[in-house]
């Protein structure tokens, strides 16, 4: 190695050396600022507080038989209109309403629409096999099945309908 390339890696490694000295304060710094300016006026500002209360709070809350469950009041949504959904109007419609979000994906291993491979043992247990789990639920091996695929408002020859439509796309 020659003098000059000992004195440009020398030289090289300082300066590197500096960039990452001078990194290393800016990123120390930065955090020391921010932990006593952010926190105090975000986190302890009462909006911010209720507004996580109002994010985090469980959706449901469950009566114990034995229990005083008086302070449990029925409450509709908090502007006062009804969540109505729409009934779809036949097989390849629910399917596109409810079906979709786990079929397209495969998610709790549903099996995907238009699969045969993951469709054919579930077609050989027979339709009505199929029409019955999918109508009142079915925890299997291969993951879990909803009743109604969640929406128990469902009528039964809608989800019928669907899980035809269903077996004859992954056939």
């Amino acid at each position: 190695m020659s003098k000059q390339d000992t004195h440009f890696f020398n030289t090289f490694s300082l300066v590197i050396g500096l960039l990452v000295a001078v990194a290393i304060l800016l990123l120390v710094f930065s955090r020391a600022v921010a932990g006593r300016t952010q926190e105090p006026e975000t986190y302890a500002d009462p909006l911010y507080q209720n507004s996580v209360g109002e994010r985090v709070k469980p959706l449901t809350r469950i009566a114990v038989v034995g229990r005083d469950n008086s302070a449990l009041v029925m409450q509709g949504p908090a502007s006062g209109a009804a969540i109505v959904l729409e009934v779809p109007k036949d097989g390849p419609a629910l399917y596109e309403a409810v079906c979709k979000t786990c079929h397209m994906a495969g998610l709790v291993g549903a099996p995907i629409f238009g699969n045969q491979t993951a469709w054919a043992p579930r077609i050989a247990t027979g339709i009505d096999t199929l029409h019955k789990h999918s109508i009142e639920g079915y925890t299997g091996k291969a993951g879990v099945m909803p009743a109604k695929g969640g929406r128990t408002d469902l009528p039964d020859e809608l989800v019928e309908a669907a899980v035809d439509y269903m077996v004859s796309q992954s056939r």
